[in-house]
Order: structure tokens, then sequence, then C-alpha cells
């Protein structure tokens, strides 16, 4: 992970503690043509591993920690990444593994940032 990447997960770890009180505990981002990968561990908070123990819970917490974080990225644009990489976000696209407390998001944006920022 190079610098910029680094600074992207600190970002996207503060976007969300902002606006859902907790980010991710750990985050691994990689640049690849106009997406920002980023690998997640430690989301759940112990009320919701609880809730995610029961089969009814495990699929209202998979859609509120998917559908209800596109939405919350779709009505607040998040303009320090934007600002960070130069470049227009356009969409996400994201999944978590409850069992495993694991989970992918895929920032698209309007320009190459692995070009833009790779450190060869």
């Amino acid at each position: 992970m190079n610098k910029t990447e680094a600074e992207f997960s600190n970002l996207v770890k503060a976007f969300r503690k902002r606006h859902i009180g907790k980010g991710p505990r750990e985050i691994r981002t990689t640049f690849c043509k106009n997406w920002a990968i980023c690998e997640m561990e430690g989301h759940l908070s112990p009320v919701e591993k609880f809730i995610a123990s029961a089969s009814d819970g495990k699929h209202a917490l998979r859609t509120a920690r998917t559908e209800m974080i596109k939405e919350m990225y779709r009505t607040n644009r998040p303009v320090e990444m934007e600002e960070l990489l130069g470049a227009q976000f356009l969409d996400l696209f994201l999944d978590i593994d409850l069992d495993k407390d694991v989970g992918m998001s895929i920032f698209v944006f309007d320009q190459d940032i692995q070009k833009k920022f790779s450190s060869s």
C-alpha cells in the first residue's frame, strides 16, 4: 500500500465513523485502474454480532451494511476522497461476510487513479 492508498484508507475509516458511528478496525486499499479497492476487517459492534447470530438478524444486518452504506455515500458525497485523488466519485460496490466480519468496498472514480498514484 503506497502513501496515497494509506491516506485513502484513513479517509474511508473517518467517513464511516462520522456517518455511522464506527469504522472498520483495519482497512487495506489498493488502486486498480479507476477503482479504489478496500479490504476491511472489524466492522461489527458487539450488538451487531449478537444480531448476526440469528438468521433473521443476519439478513437485516447485511442489508444495513450494504444498501444503507451505499445510500450514505450517495447522499453524503465523499468530498475528502475526491480532493485527495483529484477525481470524481461515481459509484460504490460493497459486500460483507458477517460470519468472518470482513468486507470489501470498491469505490469507482472517473479517472485512472492507479496510473495517477503508481509508486513505480
